[in-house]
């Protein structure tokens, strides 16, 4: 037998879902994350799961890994140092940037402006210039960007990233510079910005790039190491690294673009999630993954997870496709506190993290996390799945410094610190459902990460989305997204056009040519072209307008609707989002074909069917505190839960990687694939 393992490295802890290909057969795993090196933590997950499986690591031919190596990287600053070349009289194109302040009133009074990627003496200029349609103005000056590149050399740069203006419509300068730098520092990775993102905008583009070139040591070392360990104990399989748009990438195309990995660990969760979902019957969705570090929430409509052309991690924004993921610092390590100045209970975004823990760990953490919180309130089991034995004490002491704070008494001090994180992750799903002109009563809410289910009544009485949906093993499903996901490349190219200075035809002949540049990465990979499929999209804005909308669309609607279809559904975007659409002509900014491989053929496991009586799967009573006062409360093991069972609230649902919450007044009932589905009671 051969198996597949998708693996996703989080804050906190690394999951692991081992799939048998022939029975569709899983197993599961959660150890602590190694944040010092993620491969540590990799390969104790891959001994423990296969352990628990009783196969040998041999057998394991596919691997699909979600990694917060490259974001890890942004976020602590610990990238490459990087030299830029520019356009003679663009250097300090990055220290300029865009004219945007974050925040609100007065923002710029306290925002300090990060610093860039790239430093002023690290960039230097490439005489020349290529005209906005192609042609050279200038040519490329190669004495002078020898003398420039050598002066980089003798500066100790890592990485070299190329970005000149107007490169996206002709890239011939880029490319002899990066021959040149070839032959003067050839360990040097060079990235150039007509191969990363040919498109207009240099700023952006730039700093994409600049982003890339960061990376990309990082991530090339890291996935090396993690494929020589892999042959070294024997694991003879092929690895593939989860995109931030939801897609499937091998390791030679994400070493050349470690940009788009990104967003790659939120990505599975989202993924997963729509598995899932879809085999069960729903198809609007808003997702909830909340672990012990941050939850991250995401919008599916019709079966199509909404994605974004931008990407943001830290203070970095790019230019890269992502799933329209939204994070917020609320997870089970989230700490607590009451700020002397104002006396408001707060929560996060700091967090205990995976060392020292919450309190309750009992690992050294001081402070108050909301998994002390819920120990308090009596809504976790005393010993969770990695056997972390969770000591009551420890957590109630560091809750009583909170609530003391507040002038409460210990059990409202928790359930405080509840509503706070509670209301916060609420916020981040206002962002992907209100803010974009979605009614999150029109969707179901679908909770998974170790402390997803334990939360996910409360946000669906704050988001009226029903039912909300527990699928079965909530704590790994990102691997399991990781599992069950495809290859996926894409092509861009730059293209402004009013509608009436285009046509159809030119459009398709355009994508054509794209969709062949996408298609060449999945037959590397071995995919047969019968077996890939294609997706167009088309960045469009009205005339005078700064941002762009992109509306995606599939090669026979192209070839029936045409244009009139595209602006059509422009308009329609533009409406929802907006309230209104202006009688002004559109007009494409960029054209982007996606190339997809076939889908993972794996379905979810049935369960065996039962009645409404959930007796069968009841193992005791507990109390816990809930709606302002203490209540007795059952406890069930999920696994012996039978298609059909209905449990009332209040009542705790333990498994081996979460705990799931009924609230009073609300009912569970198990479907056919084993996923709890929560709705106020009738």
């Amino acid at each position: 037998m051969t198996y597949r393992l998708g693996v996703d490295v989080g804050g906190t802890f690394t999951d692991l879902l081992l799939m048998d290909e022939e029975s569709g057969d899983t197993y599961r795993a959660k150890v602590h994350s190694t944040p010092q090196d993620s491969s540590i933590g990799v390969f104790q997950g891959i001994e423990r799961i296969c352990c628990n499986a009783g196969v040998s690591p041999s057998q394991i031919t596919q691997i699909m890994h979600g990694t917060t190596v490259a974001t890890n990287a942004i976020l602590q600053a610990q990238g490459a140092k990087m030299g830029l070349v520019t356009t003679s009289g663009y250097k300090q194109l990055l220290q300029i940037e865009r004219s945007f302040v974050p925040g609100g009133l007065a923002a710029f009074i306290v925002w300090n402006m990060p610093d860039p990627l790239v430093d002023l003496e690290l960039t230097v200029e490439a005489g020349e210039r290529v005209g906005a349609r192609g042609d050279v103005i200038t040519p490329l000056d190669e004495e002078g960007i020898r003398k420039e590149l050598s002066y980089l050399k003798d500066k100790g740069i890592e990485s070299l990233t190329v970005s000149l203006v107007n490169s996206y419509a002709n890239a011939s300068h880029e490319r002899r510079i990066r021959e040149i730098a070839g032959g003067i520092m050839p360990d040097v990775p060079v990235s150039l910005s007509s191969e990363i993102l040919p498109e207009m905008y240099e700023f952006e583009r730039t700093l994409t790039t600049a982003a890339n070139g960061y990376v990309a040591p990082v991530i090339s070392s890291y996935l090396g190491r993690l494929q020589d360990d892999l042959g070294n104990r024997g694991i003879d399989a092929s690895l593939h690294i989860l995109r931030s748009d939801g897609g499937l990438a091998s390791v030679e195309m994400v070493q050349n673009a470690p940009v788009n990995v990104l967003m790659s660990g939120p990505a599975g969760g989202v993924a997963g999630a729509l598995w899932i979902a879809e085999q069960a019957g729903y198809k609007d969705l808003i997702t909830f993954d909340m672990g012990g570090t941050s939850t991250d929430v995401a919008l599916i409509e019709n079966g199509t997870p909404l994605v974004r052309r931008e990407t943001r991690v830290g203070d970095v924004t790019i230019r890269s496709s992502s799933l329209d993921v939204r994070s917020v610092g609320a997870g089970g390590g989230s700490i607590a506190h009451v700020p002397e100045l104002t006396g408001a209970l707060r929560v996060g975004p700091q967090s205990a993290g995976a060392n020292p823990g919450p309190a309750a760990y009992g690992r050294g953490g001081e402070n108050a996390t909301v998994t002390d919180a819920n120990v308090v309130l009596g809504r976790l089991p005393m010993i969770l799945a990695d056997q972390t034995q969770l000591d009551q004490s420890l957590a109630q002491g560091a809750v009583k410094t909170v609530a003391d704070a507040l002038g409460l008494d210990l059990q409202r001090g928790a359930e405080g610190i509840i509503d706070i994180v509670n209301e916060n992750m609420y916020g981040a799903i206002r962002l992907v459902s209100v803010e974009q002109g979605y009614d999150p009563r029109d969707f179901a809410l679908i909770a998974f990460g170790g402390a997803g289910p334990l939360h996910a009544n409360a946000i669906g009485k704050l988001t009226q989305s029903w039912p909300v949906i527990i699928p079965p093993s909530p704590g790994v499903l990102c691997a399991y997204g990781d599992a069950t996901t495809r290859l996926r490349n894409e092509a861009s190219q730059t293209l402004i056009r009013r509608f009436s200075e285009t046509s159809t035809e030119e459009l398709g002949g355009i994508l054509k040519e794209l969709s062949e540049r996408a298609a060449q990465a999945l037959d590397a990979e071995n995919v047969a072209r019968s077996e890939q499929t294609c997706r167009y999209q088309l960045d469009c804005k009205y005339r005078g307008q700064g941002f762009v909308l992109t509306i995606e669309i599939d090669t026979n609607e192209l070839e029936e609707g045409g244009l009139d279809l595209v602006a059509s559904r422009f308009a329609d975007m533009h409406t929802q989002m907006f309230t209104f659409a202006p009688d002004v002509e559109p007009e494409i900014v960029s054209l982007r074909t996606i190339a997809l491989g076939q889908p993972t053929i794996a379905t979810a496991r049935a369960v065996q069917s039962g009645g409404p009586d959930p007796s069968a799967g009841r193992v005791g009573t507990t109390r816990i505190y809930v709606d302002g006062e203490e209540r007795e409360a059952s406890v069930y093991d999920r696994s012996r839960l039978l298609a059909g069972n209905r449990i009332a609230g209040p009542a705790m649902i333990t498994e081996t990687d979460s705990t799931t919450l009924i609230l009073s007044d609300h009912v569970g009932e198990v479907d056919s694939l084993g996923n709890i589905l929560i709705n106020p009671a009738k």
